[in-house]
């Protein structure tokens, strides 16, 4: 099944990549979830503004992307979420929480889709997340989650 990507998936590819699936992980995952659109001849127009709008929310080059990366990993980034007494989370810190979180802290604005969370997090601490700024480059930022007074 030959998709169109609407956002970048990790292992498959960018925003506007056509990309050849199986058709069950093309029909089961990619679509319901609005990730990809079937490909047609007529949807290049459609595949040339995701790129554009791709580029423009992509750092220029790859060492401004690396500049950024030195600004992430060099902040600090405290988040407070409602927590019960044994240091559980009611509910989970999400990757928009994230991204406001390190805005809030003095860092750069970062986009929600960049922060990939490996499991959610659901408990009061330190956590290592990553924020993909550039194919190539990827920083690893440490957030301290306290518990909500």
């Amino acid at each position: 099944m030959k998709l169109i990507l609407t956002q970048e998936v990790s292992g498959l590819g960018a925003a506007g990549d056509i990309v050849e699936v199986k058709d069950g992980y093309g029909r089961n995952y990619l679509l319901p979830r609005g990730f990809a659109f079937p490909w047609t001849k007529g949807a290049q127009k459609q595949i040339d503004s995701i790129r554009r709008a791709r580029q423009a929310r992509e750092f220029a080059d790859l060492d401004s992307a690396r500049e950024v990366k030195t600004r992430l990993e060099n902040t600090t980034v405290r988040l407070s979420a409602k927590a019960g007494d044994a240091g559980r989370l009611f509910g989970a810190v999400t990757a928009a929480d994230i991204a406001k979180a390190v805005t809030d802290a003095g860092g750069p604005e970062i986009d929600k889709r960049r922060v990939e969370l490996g499991k959610p997090i659901k408990t009061v601490g330190k956590h290592n997340v990553t924020v993909r700024l550039h194919p190539e480059v990827a920083a690893d930022i440490e957030i301290e989650v306290v518990p909500s007074s």
